[in-house]
């Protein structure tokens, strides 16, 4: 096109047509355009984003087209919005026009619409789950000996058992070499989504789809851990009682018997399979990433653990275990965890949403059907909600009197309509665990904290922490 535009005042004539068709926003028949940069044809705006750091780049561009703009990922239009002020408008004060489901290129192309939550209850409490898998990881961390290890998986499977012993009805061991190969299964394709092949493939999908790359290896981890799903559901068809549900699958799979008459019902053996490795997949990557993070942090500042050791010390002693009844008498402990979501900024660019409808905001039109992201970082980080959003200080989230104090701006969760139904298990792991872990140990590093980068080692569709070495030491 570039050898075209130049080769002729027609080739110049039709690229710039082009460009114009591109430029335009088909539906929109009032109200203001909204602003944002020039795009390419077939590239959109690559050339003005920095792919191996999204949120950075969407907040740079923000800069010069302020708080609410439109960009072009490829040929995807999506509307950008930046700041509290303007995603706190947009996802609660106009919370059914934002309410659509967005997309997400990676998970798409699996799970192709279906997957939604469905809040089905049954037995033990969460809070009980969470319990019984804390006292499995604290054996498995005595046998550590104080040595320095990779924390990952060992994270990684204690917050995928609770999960686990929701969906199938029970928890694996830790050496379980099929659990071990559904956890690098998850974290892998996780990974892919923080890396700069992963934001290319958000923006090209329907090209790379068909390419060899990289894309390739995360496609097939995927329907790796489909198949697993499948397994576990196949098994539980086998062996269902109706009137003794055991778990998340033999709850959907009554629901399943219940409307097999209704031909509109999401109730199907598609839905059931996406639905639980939808729980399965985000109720593990996130909170052990956030765990993962946090104890880096710990390291690089072993006064801010003095300080939880002391309160844990106070609050709970060394005689029985943390329960959440504790966290309102440990403002500080939940000052960091608190901290450790924002600083950490798990999922920065948030997951997209779309308008149901044409929609007018701040007094532009935004087409039915366009795509939102509502930066979750550019909340998080946000300089009028947070004294210093670039450092790390639990002072954020504690008044003068030492006290915890919300903050309107903490939306690691997202808000509105779609926030994130595992918002509540989420806290009590990250309270639980950290609480179980420091209650019996100290962090220790094979670093000076000095030399501890706690900078990420990918930021795409997700944040993906350094890997670390670290060493618990019995206390």
């Amino acid at each position: 096109l570039l050898a075209l535009g130049s080769a002729s005042p027609t080739g110049q004539t039709w690229v710039a047509a082009f460009v114009h068709m591109w430029n335009s926003d088909p539906g929109v028949s009032s109200g203001k355009m909204l602003p944002g940069p020039t795009l390419l044809p077939l590239i959109g705006n690559l050339l003005q984003l920095d792919i191996s750091g999204m949120r950075k780049s969407l907040m740079k561009i923000c800069e010069h087209y302020g708080p609410v703009y439109t960009i072009h990922l490829g040929s995807r239009r999506v509307v950008v919005l930046c700041g509290y002020q303007a995603v706190k408008e947009a996802l609660l004060d106009q919370a059914d026009d934002f309410g659509g489901r967005g997309e997400q290129a990676t998970f798409s192309w699996l799970f192709q619409g279906y997957g939604e939550f469905y809040l089905l209850q049954w037995g033990r409490s969460i809070e009980e789950r969470i319990l019984e898998e804390a006292h499995y990881l604290l054996e498995a961390l005595r046998g550590t000996k104080g040595l320095p290890f990779d924390p990952t998986y060992c994270l990684s499977r204690t917050v995928s058992n609770v999960i686990s012993s929701v969906v199938f009805g029970d928890r694996f061991d830790y050496e379980d070499k099929e659990f071990l190969s559904l956890l690098y299964m998850m974290t892998e394709s996780f990974r892919f989504t923080c890396t700069a092949w992963g934001q290319l493939y958000e923006m090209f999908s329907d090209t790379m789809r068909y390419l060899p790359g990289p894309q390739r290896e995360a496609f097939k981890q995927l329907v790796g851990l489909e198949k697993f799903i499948e397994r576990k559901v196949k098994a539980n068809m086998d062996t269902l009682d109706p009137n003794s549900p055991r778990d998340f699958i033999d709850c959907f799979l009554i629901k399943m018997q219940q409307e097999k008459q209704n031909p509109s019902s999401e109730f199907s053996l598609k839905n059931i399979v996406m639905t639980a490795l939808n729980i399965f997949f985000a109720g593990t990557e996130t909170v052990s990433t956030t765990l993962r993070y946090g104890f880096l942090i710990l390291l690089k500042y072993p006064e801010i653990e003095a300080k939880i050791h002391e309160e844990i010390d106070r609050v709970i002693g060394r005689n029985r275990a943390p329960n959440m009844e504790d966290r309102s008498q440990m403002p500080y402990t939940d000052a960091v965890i608190h901290e450790f979501q924002r600083f950490c900024d798990i999922i920065p660019t948030g997951v997209a949403r779309r308008v149901i409808r044409d929609t007018q905001f701040r007094g532009y039109t935004i087409p039915k059907g366009t795509e939102v992201y509502p930066v979750l970082g550019s909340v998080l980080y946000d300089p009028t909600q947070f004294s210093s959003p670039e450092t790390f200080d639990p002072r954020h989230f504690l008044d003068d009197n030492g006290q915890f104090r919300k903050s309107d701006a903490f939306v690691p969760f997202s808000l509105g309509k779609r926030y994130c139904f595992g918002e509540m298990l989420a806290r009590m792991e990250l309270f639980l665990f950290l609480t179980s872990i420091l209650q019996n140990f100290s962090f220790r590093s094979p670093l000076d904290p000095k030399d501890i980068d706690i900078s990420p080692k990918l930021v795409g569709f997700a944040t993906f922490p350094r890997s670390y070495e670290i060493c618990l030491i019995p206390r």
